[in-house]
């Protein structure tokens, strides 16, 4: 059983606390959808406001819904095609403030707002992206990308299975 005291306080203790426990839960486990559920229910838990948190994989390259935690999700996602395709065809995170106002978004839950959206590059591959959404508008800033991409740094050989 695991047990972690998360700070409340300001976004870096947050952050830091979350990749600790992100450490703790996929520290050892060969398994990659293992380690993405045991992350979507951290991220699920600690990050306030959020209507989704989880993972798409690339499965021949495509996202395929991996781990997570919300409302059921769209299943494939070509990439280029919507906030998770941008970020796996480019690489980059993508924070959005508005997803109404993003060319192609794809509206999985009509109650979401705002998406940040972090690539898990292996060598030249995007392995999986970290996806959580928000039904408030701007609710992810830059603060929240470095923590994201943070964790996504730490779970590259982790969820690469």
């Amino acid at each position: 059983m695991y047990a972690f005291d998360i700070a409340a306080g300001s976004k870096p203790d947050l952050y830091r606390d979350l990749l600790a426990a992100c450490d703790a839960v996929t520290a050892g486990e060969p398994d990659g959808v293992a380690n993405m559920a045991n992350v979507a229910s951290l991220l699920w838990q600690y990050l306030p406001d959020l209507n989704w948190a989880g993972f798409y994989r690339n499965v021949g390259d495509e996202l395929v819904l991996g781990p997570f935690q919300g409302k059921a999700a769209c299943i494939r996602i070509p990439f280029g095609r919507g906030v998770c395709g941008a970020a796996a065809a480019t690489r980059q995170t993508q924070l959005v403030a508005d997803v109404h106002a993003f060319p192609g978004h794809i509206a999985c839950d009509a109650a979401s707002r705002a998406e940040l959206v972090v690539p898990i590059v292996s060598g030249d591959r995007v392995v999986a992206v970290i996806d959580l959404d928000s039904p408030e508008p701007s609710r992810f800033d830059e603060e929240d990308a470095a923590g994201i991409e943070q964790i996504a740094r730490l779970l590259t050989d982790r969820v690469n299975s």
